[in-house]
């Protein structure tokens, strides 16, 4: 058995304050949400799509604006894209089955109150939206945006691509960045990690399409009716940070209520889809009790053709059908699920912070192996393959580039590579978290996070906030502990017995 051993230099003060939760967030927070009324046509065959967006916006950034920019992720998939790419080319053949295919999303036109409204397409793979407004908007005041745009799904196996299975729509259409420190965000897409940050919003999606294809969405679905072959279903969703479809003519599904949620998993070529539909309740269960109760009513777990092993959407999770190892696929299935409170509801800056919510899904996902028998797999184990693998990655990294930033809180730019990402942001905050843990014990650990989640709840948190609520339901003085693995002055070693 492998035991860690963490080599730091600290001192710990009481602090005095405790949070509390509200099961009526949710509600209270979406009445100041902005919204998104989507109304979209999806041709199946010729994998196209046609929308209009109505964006209903209050402005609360605390300036007067003449302009609102949106990110359009779907152009990272344009043929020739070079900074704001989707596929790195170590991926492409994977990606693409050796056979490139390309898409993108076109804006046609800009209206607001009918009234054409200027528009420019910015960034060196057109990434950004620029909306010039007639008249510009003070703090607090309202405007309706219309955007209408046309999308060229590519054929590739990713966030937003369709394969041989399924459409998936993630990242789809022009989402508002997030404006902070009087300037908004301008960062394109990435192939490393999830290079997307955006803040809650209610939404409602209606999408036609062929009748013989069955959706998975984000939200909740309020209406559906055919005529003529083809399906119209609408979709709503309060205070959720994205909105995502999947669509397939081969899914079958299963579902469990868990408490008020509905959790629905939809397969194909699965010949054990009871046993990942159990691992699924199990986690929501897991996460409930742990974290606090998930406040929606749909959770899908959907089996599809992706690139890497899954991704997280509010209420909607991927599970790439490339995973032909059980273990792991139950794995995927936990950690894209605890990503529901970490990114979900407890928002973060993935371009810059994302080790908070990639460690502490990573964490979760060991403590729910803790907490369910059965998996084969148990939270020391987890840690200590964790540790040794983090140790010879640093060790080869070392040998190949000659030294190691092995700082945590910095840019996703600033990564060499796909695998420095992931170990400094998955693999290195698995241990951080743990190392927590380690420091105060398990409840207050606990007790941390159900506190980060009781402030945080469809906000956005920082590393400073962070640091600070481990402090405030804690009670100890965390602030040097943490940062020193946050600036990389951490020293780990590995203990052999």
């Amino acid at each position: 058995m492998k035991k860690l051993y963490f080599i730091l230099a600290l001192l710990f003060v009481p602090m005095m304050f405790f949070g509390c939760s509200s099961k009526d967030v949710m509600q209270k927070v979406s009445e100041n949400c902005d919204y998104y009324k989507i109304t979209a046509s999806l041709n199946t065959q010729e994998k196209t799509l046609v929308a209009t967006e109505e964006f209903y916006w209050t402005n609360k950034t605390g300036d007067t604006l003449s302009s609102v920019l949106f990110h359009l992720h779907p152009n990272a998939f344009k043929e020739g894209a070079k900074t704001n790419y989707a596929v790195s080319q170590t991926q492409e053949n994977r990606a693409y089955n050796g056979e490139k295919d390309f898409g993108g999303i076109t804006i046609n036109s800009v209206y607001c109150n009918e009234n054409s409204l200027n528009f420019n397409i910015l960034g060196e793979d057109e990434h950004l939206l620029e909306v010039e407004l007639n008249e510009a908007i003070l703090p607090k005041k309202s405007t309706v945006l219309k955007i209408e745009f046309s999308l060229d799904i590519p054929k590739v196996n990713h966030r937003f691509g369709y394969g041989a299975n399924t459409i998936n729509l993630g990242n789809f259409y022009p989402i508002l960045s997030v404006y902070e420190n009087g300037e908004w965000n301008r960062q394109g897409y990435l192939s490393s990690g999830d290079p997307f940050y955006s803040k809650v919003a209610n939404y409602e999606v209606s999408l036609s399409y062929s009748d013989d294809y069955l959706l998975k969405s984000t939200g909740n679905l309020v209406t559906e009716n055919t005529q003529n072959g083809q399906k119209t279903s609408v979709y709503s969703a309060l205070a959720v940070r994205d909105f995502a479809m999947v669509l397939s003519k081969d899914f079958k599904e299963i579902s469990q209520q868990v408490d008020e949620t509905l959790v629905t998993y939809s397969y194909y070529e699965d010949e054990n889809p009871e046993a990942h539909l159990k691992t699924a309740v199990d986690s929501l269960n897991t996460f409930n009790e742990l974290f606090g109760v998930y406040p929606y009513k749909t959770l899908c777990v959907v089996k599809t053709n992706f690139l890497h092993g899954g991704m997280e959407y509010p209420n909607l999770v991927y599970v790439s059908d490339q995973i032909t190892n059980e273990s792991e696929y139950n794995n995927v299935i936990v950690h894209e699920i605890a990503h529901q409170w970490w990114y979900g509801l407890v928002g973060n800056n993935e371009l810059k912070y994302g080790f908070i919510d990639e460690g502490l899904a990573e964490y979760s996902t060991a403590l729910f192996y803790e907490m369910n028998d059965g998996y084969k797999t148990t939270k020391e184990e987890v840690i200590g393959n964790a540790l040794s693998s983090y140790m010879l990655f640093c060790d080869v990294f070392k040998e190949v580039y000659g030294e190691l930033n092995s700082q945590m809180n910095r840019d996703i730019q600033t990564f060499n590579t796909e695998t420095e990402y992931i170990y400094l942001t998955y693999v290195k905050g698995l241990l951080m978290f743990d190392s927590i843990e380690n420091t105060i014990g398990q409840n207050k650990m606990l007790k941390c996070l159900k506190g980060i989640v009781s402030d945080y709840a469809f906000c956005e948190i920082t590393p400073k906030e962070m640091i600070e609520c481990f402090e405030k339901y804690s009670k100890r003085n965390l602030q040097s502990f943490i940062t020193s693995w946050l600036d990389g002055s951490v020293i780990l070693e590995e203990i052999k017995e």
